[in-house]
């Protein structure tokens, strides 16, 4: 298949600047880039999107370069956002930029870049006069990362305004350095990519493309990896192979065959399946091993298999605490709540239960080890401290 439609079929094609122009452009290896703006030490679920892309087109043969913002994060990129991003000192900057070049690596087989090597040595007149001049007030001011920020009354800082020019130059370097004709971002990128590409065009008189994904959300309307428990990242510090398992396992049933051709590597024809609890399994445990690794996604599936079943693994996480314990102090050390009062609304509303006993009295004391659930998909191992 080429390799837009394994992009259409699977979920990734949002719009691009010439599909048939494109179409006929990737009929032989190209270069491509995506760029990720490092502002925290780990990607979350929702850059997974752009991921998955990047290794759908190296598998179809193309040149990856992935673009680690360590230029523009300094700038900060307005798109989907209601407020200014807090500028980054150089040492978290550095830090951020270690911990996602990481992650980027495990899905691009080509080269990966930090745009600061290019930007951070330009002069403010040589970018208002080589870059800035290209560039019409009234089109940015239309921008919809713009309008949505000036029509809300949120403002939008000068420094957020002038970070269409920095991401349009970084595609006309690339273009330059690398050859690079295809830029890929997500669908509130689309103005930075066509900017770029009229970049490309006025000074160099070249031929490029964009091309975007779809802004994802749940069947339920909420952001992609966005929990009540804030961002599902892809750092096993941050969040667990385990938990990380647990928020695949427990998505929307309605999401579930959308979800596996987007975040596995499947066929098609293998996501199609009808019973959904093996569905939901083969999800996490795919999309687990797509990030984690093979061994880490079956040892959570091995601990969450246990734990249904209402034993014990040493991959589920662990609370540490003094026995005998109330019941609530022991919810309470989950985290799951963060007073007693809430854990005892959670004990008074029957969703506790330790191992396979349901606790509803609130004075409960927990007087072993043992699985304490709370909720219906929160399991912890309790441990002695």
């Amino acid at each position: 298949m080429h390799v837009l439609d394994i992009l259409k079929e699977r979920g990734f094609f949002n719009q691009c600047t010439d599909e048939a122009g494109l179409r006929e452009h990737l009929g032989t290896p190209r270069t491509f880039y995506i760029g990720f703006d490092p502002t925290a030490d780990s990607l979350h679920v929702g850059s997974l999107v752009q991921l998955m892309a990047m290794a759908w087109l190296s598998r179809g043969g193309h040149r990856a370069i992935a673009v680690v913002g360590g230029g523009t994060a300094k700038v900060g990129d307005p798109s989907g956002r209601d407020s200014t991003r807090d500028i980054l000192d150089a040492e978290r900057l550095e830090a951020n930029k270690r911990g996602i070049a990481g992650q980027i690596s495990k899905f691009c087989e080509g080269k990966m870049v930090d745009n600061a090597e290019w930007l951070d040595g330009l002069g403010y007149i040589e970018v208002l006069r080589t870059i800035g001049r290209h560039f019409s007030v009234n089109d940015m001011l239309r921008a919809e990362s713009v309008k949505q920020r000036l029509e809300r009354q949120q403002g939008l800082s000068f420094i957020e305004f002038n970070y269409v020019l920095l991401q349009s130059y970084d595609y006309l370097e690339l273009y330059r350095r690398e050859g690079c004709t295809l830029q890929v971002g997500g669908g509130d990128q689309w103005y930075n990519i066509i900017s770029g590409m009229d970049l490309i065009r006025r000074l160099e008189g070249g031929h490029s493309f964009g091309l975007t994904t779809p802004l994802l959300t749940t069947a339920t309307g909420a952001k992609m990896g966005k929990t009540a428990a804030g961002a599902v990242w892809l750092s096993p510090e941050r969040v667990t192979p385990y938990d990380y398992y647990q928020y695949w396992i427990n998505v929307d049933d309605r999401d579930v065959q959308r979800f596996l051709r987007l975040f596995t590597f499947l066929p098609v024809a293998e996501c199609d399946v009808a019973d959904i609890r093996a569905a939901k399994r083969l999800l996490a445990r795919e999309a687990t091993a797509v990030v984690h690794g093979q061994e880490a996604a079956e040892a959570a599936e091995a601990a969450a298999l246990a734990a249904f079943a209402g034993g014990v693994s040493a991959d589920m996480p662990t609370v540490a605490v003094n026995f005998p314990v109330g019941v609530l102090a022991a919810l309470v050390a989950t985290g799951v709540v963060s007073s007693n009062s809430e854990a005892r609304r959670m004990v008074e509303g029957n969703a506790v239960r330790f191992g396979d006993e349901r606790i509803t009295d609130p004075k409960h004391s927990l007087t072993e080890p043992g699985v304490l659930w709370a909720g219906k998909k929160k399991p912890f191992r309790i441990e002695p401290a």
